[in-house]
């Protein structure tokens, strides 16, 4: 296969500083606040991006450890393979966040409900749209089904971290 070179589009900021004790979902974060600072040469992107209440946002985990095929996820006690989770020691470590656009200033986006650490660099953002993205016969989430509820309230360790 061939390499894929990706440049961030911005820097996310929030106060999660650590990864030991950060949500580990939006669902974990409900009001937390933060912002994504963009390059000034992608602000242009931006036109029209006000009139969404959430957004997509794709970046990178930056202070994750090496890729791991199998892992022990955060809500449960026994290991899966890692696209069966959404643990951030992935061949590519790329995370998604579904977050609410509280507003457009310029080239910063302020945030609502971000789990992701402090300094993340920002790859992708997409509108959130429920009827293209939250397909209605979505019914089965495999492990997940025992543990989902627990996302709210579940916190990071140090597992999947460097070192």
């Amino acid at each position: 296969m061939n390499e894929v070179v990706f440049s961030p589009i911005g820097v996310l900021r929030t106060p999660h500083l650590r990864p030991e004790s950060m949500p580990i979902q939006p669902a974990g974060a409900r009001g937390v606040r933060g912002e994504a600072l963009l390059a000034p040469h992608v602000g242009d992107g931006l036109l029209h991006l006000d009139g969404f209440s959430h957004l997509i946002l794709l970046y990178v985990f930056h202070e994750v450890g090496p890729a791991k095929l199998r892992v022990t996820p955060f809500l449960d006690s026994q290991a899966h393979g890692v696209f069966a989770t959404r643990a951030p020691c992935r061949p590519n470590p790329i995370g998604l966040s579904v977050v609410r656009l509280l507003g457009v200033e310029q080239d910063r986006l302020l945030l609502e409900d971000v789990d992701m650490l402090d300094g993340s660099p920002l790859l992708d953002i997409k509108p959130f749209v429920p009827s293209f993205d939250v397909p209605v016969d979505a019914v089965r989430i495999g492990w997940l089904a025992a543990s989902h509820d627990a996302a709210e309230a579940a916190r990071s360790d140090a597992r999947f971290q460097h070192g």
